[in-house]
Formats: structure tokens, C-alpha cells, sequence
């Protein structure tokens, strides 16, 4: 038999045999005959027709198909429906994420059923093969993650499509030309998802918002917030009840708080901060001891329920912090005046005050409203400068103020250092106990006058910020030990964090043993004490940020509950977010929640906090994607002058589609891509997150050193693509 006729017959044999399945488990309850199948499948020469014979026989023989009784067939396994979240990838093709199986589902892109990416659906599977995942069809859709989707106007002579610009969206969306609300040719748009009817090929729609030009920076900015369904402004009714706010300081409220504005008080911000929202107190005893007031901006006093106001600071649940700007979670007349903690006035606050010895072990703590009086703002660098020389002459290469050097009072540095000695104790102590010391490197960009970059650099964490997270972290913990013990156990939001994946952190120690480190899986404390080693190892090494990302996804993620398992990654049993409120609804509900148990009320429902809590987790999430790929966006944008140059690189991912590549000395991530690797045939490796050449037996694996050249820059899609030199 030639090659030919001998693919046409493997080919009819296959054909026949997908039949078989489709017939029967389209009804799997059913018993079928081979002539009701055949009619089915419409086979009706006598060949197909004993080939289908043949095939059932077989397939019966080998248990992959029942046979009730002569001559009957039917399925195996009666294919259950699940409900879980769609997961789609580049090529179309989706992966149905649920809690009833270890396994997610694929469902191939005939099989979607008009399912979009992150949509909650029913999928039904289909019979399981020997040793393959399981696969399925989707029944319906329960509910759709979003409805509108930023794309790119294409327009014909009676009607328009738009592109949705998200890889994984699979079709275009029609409109017509009365809905396209001015939107001309090319420009990007925000488009609404109004029906799919069941006789057309593509989902109607109507334009809701033009964002602009493609490829200009607010277009690409507001195309990134406008992707993830967050606001860049705040409705008129929403800002008007803000602005009709009474913000002034009233004495007789002051009275019915603790008054700190006679105590030495300040901030310590980055330079650029807008919203100050908490302080530090410092007042030293007669014992030795110090009392140490951490002072967050009293935004539940202004956020009343049942307003405007309240509602549109749950539904943004955090302010959302891109490259350029910040798109904050409450009003200007809020989060830059009234609740910010500015220098030199009197501000209302709600307070964790603390006596601490010399050991940093708290004697005494109290909670409660207070208002205080910020003698001084601190950049984190003037706070560096006390710190590192222990003096209050502040240089002007240092000083933030426009009138240059300036001199800090005795009592400002004194406050300084002796809380930076505490901080170091209390940060010391917390990883003796087993926290997970992560200074992830954070990108940032020096931007001109237009919002363009014009250098990229590392923000580093020193002393001072190191200060401010240890007094925080102080606050929290104290706050949510304090409700959290109490007896019976009272409705309280905290920050959770569960145990790291294991399955990881065994790939995670695969990986740095090719750079001299290892982890130690002994039991928890050495695995933690390892992992904290093999942190602190790395820094300033060409592997650092591989290392520091693959340890993060490793970690599972903090979230809010109401259901307290403890936070991992910091070593806390109890743990809660009560310092900013200025940018994050859960600390509003914390301090509400405090206040209401400080003045002895019941608990309330759990079920509502739970619902917030989950609302919150899934909004900073949102938030997160929208700052990462502002960076991207930026980096892209930062990368456009410098097509054709070459950088040294280390491959921080390997797919099946190519490899990623960091450039080592700005830390922008580009891909060099399978097909434009043509020195071997290379396949990608999962165990080895590896492209391994077939005939050269090349490899390029995570964590190797390359030299890259800029090839390609896509503004719109945020996408760098590098041309491999070599590896390095």
C-alpha cells in the first residue's frame, strides 16, 4: 500500500472513530445500535459501513466504549458538568479552572462556545482517555467577567468591527455605525458587549468611551485602567458631595478625642508622596521606656455609610498606582487635604499607641481617635541622611525642600535614630521567628516634563523605609491580635497569608543550584531560614530578580478574610491592614469594626465582611495587573530609542512560543521568539523550563546569560521582541 492510500485510511479511521465518541456521548444513556450510528455519522457505502463495525468492536474490546448488550453500544462514563473560570490562552484554546477537580480542563477553541477569558462557566467533560488531561466543552456561560474591551475601530462603508486589543479575546465585536459615538478609523475605543445573537459570527456591541490615538501616552494609559474595568475620574455627583464636605478642625470633636498635637510628631514619605496618611509620635519616659504613637489618617470620620462617597471608595476598593500618576480611591479634597497627615496642621486621626522598651517588647498599647499636629514631613532620603550620620544638617543634595540645607531640631534626630535602633530589633526578631525577607527590586522611571522616560532605575529599600514598615507592621499586628483573642470570637477583616507550595519551592531549588544555592527542606524554620539565606545571597547578583520572582510564585498570595489562618511570609498569627485607609477600603472597614468593638457593640454578620473582604482581594488584584503593565507599557516606550542595541540579558521565562530576557542593567523584559532561533530546532522542555535543540542539543534555560539586540517595540500591545546574539 503506498504512503498515500495508507494516510487517506488512517485518516477514515480516525474520522470514524471521533464519530463513534460524538454519537455517544452526546447521549449517554443511550444505547445505540451500528446502524443508528451510522445514520448519525451519515455513512451509507458499504467500506464505511464495516469499518464502523469493525471500529466499534474494537474499541469495545479495549473498554473505551460499553457494550450493554449484542450489538449495543453506548459510553463509559456519563460526562459531568462543572462550574468554574475560564482561563484562555494566545492560541485560542481555554483551560476551565474549578474546585471540584486537581485538574483544570482544556477546552479546545471549537469547544468555547462563545466563552470569553475569566467568565465563570459550566463545562461538561468528555470521556476520559488513558492517561490524558481532561477535556471538555463548555454547556454556558453563568456569568461573564466583563462586557466592554478596549479594541481598535475598524470602519467599512455601512458598518465598523472593533479589534479587541487582549490577545485572548478570539473575535471582533460589530457596530454600527450609529453607535460608534464619533470613534473614527484606527482610533482605540472602550466598546460594550450588547447581545451575540445565535445566527451571527461575531458579538454586537456599541462604543462607550474613545480613548484616542493608539501609541499616544494618555491613550495607552487610560486604555490599560479602562482594560481592567477601573475609573481614571470620579462622577460629578461623587465629587460634588466630597467637595460639600466640612473638613475644618472642630475643637469640640477634638475634645472627645486623645490629644497628641503637643507631642513630637512627623512623616517620612517618599519624595514625591501627595497623601500622607500616617505619622509617628515619639515621646521618651522617665523609665527608659518611649512611647511610640502610629497616627493613620482618621478617613472613617469623613466616609459615612450609606453616601456617594462610601459607595464609590468600595466599589474602587484602592487606589491604583501607575507609572505616570495615581488614581486615587478617595477625592483630591480627602486624599490629599482633609485626611492627609501635611506638616503643620491639625489633622484627626485614629491612633495604636505603644509603650516599648529597650528591647522593642510592648508593655502597654491603646487604641483609639486622636488628633495630632505633624511638626515635620521627612523624605525617606533626609530620614536616611539622620539615620546614616546621626546628625540634622540636612544637605541640599539631600533636603527636599526648595530653599536647599536645613537644619533638623535635636529632638527630631533623637526621635529618629532611637526608633530606627527599635526597628532593627523588631525586624531581626521577626525573621528569628521565621519571616520571609522579600526586597523585591522595584522598577522605577525618571519622566520628563510630557510623561516620557528618559532613564530607568532601581528604587532600593534602606533604614528609614525599613523604619516605617517595622512601626506599621507593629500597628497591624497589634490591632488584629488585639480583636482577634478576644473571646467570643468577633467579625474582624485580616490580611491571611497561607503556607508556600511546595511543589515550587522543589523547582524553585532545581533553579539556584545551577547558581551555588540551595534550600533546605529539613523542616519549616530551616526551609525559612534557608530561603531568607538564599535571598540575602543573591542580592546585587546578576540572578537576584529571577530568584526574587520565582520565591514570590512560589508564595501563595495574601488576601483579606474574615477567617484568620495567620500571615505566613511575615511570621504573624494575627495580622490586619489598619494604616491606610487613604488608599484601601479594608483598613476603613478595620478601623470601623475597631472602633464599634473599643465602644462595646456586638459582632456583626460575618457573611457581609466575608463578601468585602473577597471584593477588596479581588479589586487590589485588578489593580496590581493594571500597575504591572503600566511598567510594561513604559518600558516599551523607554526601549523605543534604542532598537538595534545590544544588552546583556538573563532569561527569566521559557514558553513553548520562546524565551524571555531580562536586560540586566534596566531590568525591561523582552521575548526572543522560537521562530527566529534558527540554529537548531528547539521544543520547550517543562521539566527543564528549557528550549532544547533536537539536532544540536542547544539549551537555553531559565537563569542562563544572553546578549540580546532590540528588534522590535509595540507600544499597543506592550510587547518587546530581542534578537538572540549568543549566550554570554
Amino acid at each position: 500500500m503506498s504512503k498515500k492510500k495508507k494516510r487517506a485510511k488512517n485518516h477514515l479511521n480516525n474520522e470514524v472513530t471521533k464519530g463513534i465518541f460524538t454519537v455517544l456521548e452526546a447521549e449517554p444513556q443511550k444505547s445505540f445500535n451500528y446502524k443508528q450510528i451510522a445514520a448519525q455519522l451519515q455513512i451509507t457505502s458499504t467500506d464505511q459501513r464495516n469499518l464502523l463495525i469493525k471500529r466499534l468492536g474494537q474499541l469495545a474490546e479495549k473498554n473505551r466504549i460499553a457494550q450493554p448488550a449484542r450489538g449495543k453500544y453506548k459510553a463509559i462514563y456519563v460526562p459531568t458538568s462543572f462550574t468554574g473560570t475560564l482561563d484562555v490562552n494566545s492560541q485560542g484554546n481555554g483551560y476551565v479552572v474549578t474546585e471540584e477537580l486537581e485538574e483544570d480542563i482544556f477546552v479546545s477553541y471549537p469547544n468555547l462556545n462563545r466563552a470569553f477569558h475569566g467568565d465563570t462557566v459550566e463545562v461538561q467533560l468528555f470521556q476520559k482517555r488513558k492517561q490524558s488531561r481532561p477535556e471538555g466543552k463548555i454547556l454556558k456561560v453563568v456569568k461573564r467577567k466583563k462586557t466592554a474591551f478596549v479594541g481598535i475601530v475598524d470602519t467599512y462603508k455601512s458598518f465598523a468591527f472593533v479589534r479587541p486589543t487582549d490577545h485572548r479575546m478570539y473575535t471582533d465585536i460589530f457596530v454600527r455605525l450609529d453607535d460608534l459615538q464619533g470613534a473614527k478609523e484606527h482610533e482605540k475605543v472602550l466598546v460594550e458587549m450588547l447581545d451575540w445573537p445565535e445566527d451571527a459570527d461575531s458579538p454586537f456591541g456599541k462604543v462607550i468611551e474613545v480613548l484616542g490615538i493608539p501609541g499616544e501616552h494618555d491613550t495607552e494609559i487610560h486604555s490599560i485602567l479602562a482594560e481592567y474595568g477601573l475609573p481614571y475620574r470620579f462622577p460629578p455627583e461623587v465629587e460634588a458631595e466630597a467637595n460639600a464636605l466640612d473638613t475644618r478642625i472642630d475643637e469640640a470633636e477634638v475634645a472627645r478625642r486623645k490629644d497628641f498635637r503637643d507631642v513630637l510628631t512627623f512623616t517620612i514619605d517618599p519624595k514625591d508622596a501627595k497623601d500622607f496618611d500616617d505619622a509617628l509620635s515619639f515621646r521618651p519616659l522617665e523609665n527608659g521606656d518611649v512611647e511610640v504613637g502610629i497616627h493613620i489618617a482618621d478617613v472613617s470620620h469623613y466616609l459615612q455609610a450609606d453616601t456617594l462617597l462610601e459607595e464609590e471608595a468600595y466599589e474602587r476598593a484602592t487606589s491604583v498606582y501607575l507609572v505616570d500618576r495615581v488614581v486615587p480611591m478617595l477625592p483630591e479634597i480627602l486624599s490629599n487635604n482633609a485626611c492627609s497627615l501635611r506638616p503643620h496642621e491639625d489633622k484627626y486621626t485614629f491612633s495604636a499607641v505603644f509603650v516599648l522598651d529597650a528591647n522593642a517588647q510592648v508593655k502597654k498599647r491603646w487604641f483609639g481617635r486622636t488628633a495630632i499636629h505633624s511638626d515635620e514631613r521627612f523624605a525617606y532620603e533626609e530620614a536616611q541622611h539622620v539615620i546614616e550620620t546621626g546628625k540634622g544638617e540636612i544637605p541640599e543634595t539631600v533636603s527636599i525642600r526648595e530653599e536647599g540645607a536645613y537644619q533638623v531640631k535635636g529632638a527630631l534626630v533623637d526621635a529618629i535614630t532611637t526608633l530606627d535602633q527599635l526597628a532593627k530589633i523588631m525586624r531581626r526578631r521577626r525573621m528569628d521567628y521565621g519571616a520571609i525577607s522579600f526586597d523585591k527590586v522595584e522598577v522605577k522611571f525618571h519622566l520628563d516634563e510630557n510623561n516620557q522616560p528618559v532613564g530607568v532605575y532601581v528604587k532600593e529599600s534602606k533604614d528609614a523605609n525599613k523604619l516605617i514598615e517595622e512601626f506599621m507592621l507593629l500597628a497591624n499586628r497589634e490591632v488584629a491580635a488585639f480583636i482577634g483573642k478576644q473571646q467570643p470570637v468577633k467579625t474582624f477583616i485580616y490580611r491571611v497569608h497561607d503556607r508556600p507550595d511546595e511543589d515550587k519551592l522543589m523547582v524553585l531549588n532545581g533553579i539556584v543550584k545551577r547558581f551555588g544555592h540551595s534550600l533546605d527542606f529539613k523542616n519549616p524554620k530551616s526551609l525559612n531560614s534557608s530561603l531568607n539565606q538564599l535571598l540575602e545571597d543573591v542580592k546585587g547578583k546578576k540572578e537576584q530578580n529571577l530568584v526574587d520572582t520565582l520565591a514570590i510564585r512560589s508564595m501563595s498570595k495574601a488576601e483579606y478574610s474574615t477567617q484568620n489562618i495567620g500571615h505566613y511570609g511575615l511570621a504573624f498569627n494575627y495580622y490586619t491592614h489598619f494604616t491606610s485607609p487613604i488608599r484601601r477600603y479594608p483598613d476603613v472597614m478595620v478601623h470601623r469594626l475597631l472602633d464599634h468593638y473599643l465602644k462595646g457593640g456586638k459582632t456583626p454578620a460575618e457573611k457581609t465582611y466575608e463578601e468585602k473582604a473577597k471584593h477588596s482581594t479581588s479589586m487590589e488584584i485588578l489593580a496590581a495587573n493594571a500597575e504591572r503593565d503600566s511598567v510594561k507599557y513604559m518600558q516599551v516606550k523607554f526601549m523605543e530609542d534604542h532598537r538595534d542595541q545590544e544588552f546583556d540579558g538573563v532569561i527569566s521565562g521559557v514558553t513553548e512560543w520562546g524565551i524571555y530576557v531580562e536586560i540586566v542593567e534596566n531590568k525591561c523584559e523582552g521575548m526572543v521568539r522560537i521562530r527566529d532561533l534558527k540554529d537548531d530546532y528547539y521544543t520547550f522542555d517543562e521539566r527543564q523550563y528549557a528550549l532544547v535543540g533536537e539536532r544540536k542539543g542547544s539549551v537555553y534555560q531559565l537563569g542562563d546569560e544572553v546578549r540580546v539586540m532590540v528588534k522590535h517595540t509595540d507600544l499597543i500591545k506592550r510587547h518587546l521582541d530581542f534578537a538572540l546574539i549568543g549566550k554570554r
